[in-house]
């Protein structure tokens, strides 16, 4: 094989990913707005407004307190115009506690102080960016989802601070390893090359983990939870639960100068004259992350083990099931830490709390209610309630005083579904009964339901007469058999699609809301284009060699590579000023491929040497292998068709697979 075929495959396997890999949403191709609230889920929407205190207005307060400046245009059309549509009337199609969110969501609308020093920008997307002034210049905690959202954001800031405005960021902190707070990395760079970068403890590995491995079929379903094909509209999304919703742009990511707690739960570091406390929170929210308390200010960042809210313990769009004691725990570890001295708390989502008394009352119902999720869900699995009944029966078990409060309300996590992580983290998803040990696969298992409840017709005859009652969970699993068993039935598609919408009305979860209404877009419609991608080029770019390997095994088809038999060989990256040469010992067996970091070369079919940037570059896109190779940036000996081999082998990700049954 020519050294330029050998490119290609090269090419083929990391920049088309990298490419393919883009943040792209909001290109809706379809007009679509869905259809209206059926009598059942307008009555089911009012009798559940009678039973919430919308005179509680607290939060309206906090959310609105100390603002500096209000967006200009070119900020606001970042996300916030696109949801001018909220207004003071709870439409019949949402659900009236997660309008009241939408509402509160609407209320961040600019520049805000938090206290002397510390400043917020809130509403250019769904995570906060905030300003904290060191003795020469500002660090920045977050930074939003997308460059472009981070550059507008910080450019604004600049124009409106009350203090500082010629003074440069210094430093970059990202709390934990979920795309909405280091995706505008590269925009607070571009703005501040000398910035210097903070990250939470192995920030790197968990992103790469949680967005990359399983990162398509995340991405997919991202779509989905996060309405990414949807419409803006009272028929489509009203709220993102933490915030209004996701920026427009490219996720980007700057790997850490300095990992913070790698010697343990706590430390304390001057960054830019600043004593800062940072506490290791892992496996709460995210697998990687911290808080921080600056004990000159009084103030305790929380980064997102709190919001106005109750949280996912298990994300509806995939990803490691959290631990929902552990989170408890460090709730209860900053309170006795911090709980009497903090005077004002502020975190990566909602407005601050102000008040060291109210502080301590929010964060005990915070760490009250995940407590409430774990225990009591295990208090149930150990009485023998099942994964199924779980999400229905701990309803029971949470106290009114926290059913009341606003701030520990179902908007992103919900109690049904944290529940069933609980139980699926300690017993996993099989519940002992032996009928659902091995049932049938999906579509043979439709089909034979829909023949033992005496055929499709019989099943949509009874199911319009359960709608119209407004039985609309029993109907969505008798017809999603239907669908199932045979995609192109019409009746039962349309049915379905309105059952599932309706649902979508009633949902208090944005997630569940979305979810419902995406999968009666995708029954109506078909698959949109629009799901957002957290596998960016950048954040590849920042994977060391043995991940990127990692990756690839993912990809290889493993009959076909099997037939090959046994390939090997050497990648040997070049040592720059700041990291040494290293070897990555690549070796496909038994069509798995596997690999790791040697001392030396081993003995193998062939053997790549090139440097770390120019692979980061490939993957980007501003060079190519053939190109590298011809320029003697790089090098390969040995069997010149062992990589091709292992490239043939590769499958490309269907982006858009059926989530519910396609015609």
């Amino acid at each position: 094989m020519k050294k330029s075929t050998i490119a290609l495959s090269m090419i083929t396997i990391l920049s088309l990913n990298a490419f393919a890999a883009q943040h792209e949403h909001d290109h809706i191709t379809v007009e679509y707005h869905g259809k209206a609230a059926t009598p059942a889920t307008v009555a089911h929407n009012a009798a559940l407004a009678k039973n919430l205190n919308f005179d509680d207005k607290v939060a309206f307060e906090r959310f609105s307190k100390n603002q500096i400046a209000e967006f200009d245009q070119a900020t606001a059309d970042i996300l916030r115009t696109e949801f001018s549509f909220i207004s003071e009337q709870i439409p019949d199609s949402v659900n009236p506690s997660l309008y009241r969110q939408a509402q509160l969501n609407m209320v961040p609308n600019g520049l805000y102080k938090v206290t002397e020093g510390i400043y917020q920008v809130r509403g250019t997307d769904l995570s906060n960016m905030t300003l904290i002034r060191g003795e020469t210049g500002w660090i920045v905690y977050d930074v939003l989802l997308t460059k472009e959202a981070a550059e507008q954001s910080i450019k604004f800031a600049f124009e409106h601070l009350p203090e500082g405005n010629n003074l440069p960021i210094v430093a970059m902190i990202y709390s934990h390893s979920h795309a909405d707070h280091f995706g505008g990395a590269r925009g607070v760079q571009h703005l501040y090359p000398d910035v210097k970068v903070y990250g939470s403890h192995k920030i790197t590995t968990e992103i790469v983990d949680e967005n990359v491995l399983a990162g398509n079929a995340m991405s997919r379903r991202a779509s989905y939870q996060y309405g990414a094909t949807l419409g803006k509209h009272d028929h489509g999304i009203v709220d993102a639960a933490l915030a209004k919703g996701l920026s427009k742009g490219e996720i980007t990511y700057v790997k850490p100068d300095y990992q913070l707690n790698q010697q343990g739960k706590w430390e304390t570091l001057t960054i830019d004259g600043l004593e800062m406390v940072f506490m290791d929170a892992s496996g709460t929210e995210a697998a990687s992350e911290m808080v921080t308390y600056i004990p000159s200010m009084k103030a305790l960042w929380t980064g997102e083990l709190t919001y106005d809210g109750m949280h996912n313990i298990y994300t509806l769009r995939g990803a490691k099931v959290r631990d929902a004691l552990k989170w408890s725990k460090d709730i209860n570890q900053m309170i006795n830490a911090f709980g009497q001295d903090a005077q004002v708390l502020f975190a990566a989502h909602s407005a601050p709390v102000w008040g060291n008394e109210q502080i301590n009352q929010y964060l005990k119902m915070q760490r009250d209610n995940y407590g409430l999720v774990h225990n009591q869900s295990l208090r149930l699995a150990n009485q023998g309630v099942v994964i199924q009944d779980i999400g229905d029966a701990i309803m029971d078990t949470i106290p009114q005083t926290v059913k009341d409060t606003w701030y520990t309300k179902g908007y992103h996590g919900t109690y049904s579904h944290n529940a069933k992580a609980v139980y699926n983290m300690y017993l996993g998803y099989f519940d002992m009964n032996p009928a659902n040990l091995n049932p049938l696969p999906t579509k043979q298992e439709a089909t034979k339901f829909v023949e033992y409840m005496g055929g499709a017709n019989n099943i949509v005859k009874k199911a319009k007469v359960d709608f119209n009652q407004g039985e609309y969970r029993f109907v969505a699993t008798a017809l999603n058999k239907v669908v199932m068993a045979d995609p192109g039935n019409q009746h039962a598609r349309d049915l379905l699609a309105d059952t599932y919408e309706q649902l979508g009305y009633q949902a208090e979860g944005a997630g569940w809301r979305n979810i419902y209404l995406t999968g009666a877009q995708e029954l109506r419609v078909g698959i949109q284009p629009g799901a957002p991608k957290s596998a960016s080029a950048d954040v590849l770019s920042e994977m060391d060699m043995t991940t990127l390997f990692d990756f690839l095994a993912v990809k290889i088809d493993s009959i076909a590579a099997d037939k090959l038999g046994n390939i090997s060989l050497n990648v040997v990256t070049k040592a720059t000023q700041t990291t040494p040469e290293t070897i990555v010992f690549v070796e496909l067996s038994h069509g798995n491929l596997n690999n790791i970091v040697v001392e030396k070369a081993k003995t193998a079919d062939a053997t790549l040497t090139i440097e770390k940037d120019d692979i980061v570059n490939v993957l980007l896109g501003k060079t190519s292998l053939k190109q590298l190779l011809e320029q003697g940036k790089a090098s390969m000996t040995g069997d010149q068709q062992a990589f091709g081999k292992i490239a043939s082998t590769l499958v490309q990700f269907d982006e858009s697979f059926a989530i519910v049954p396609l015609k």
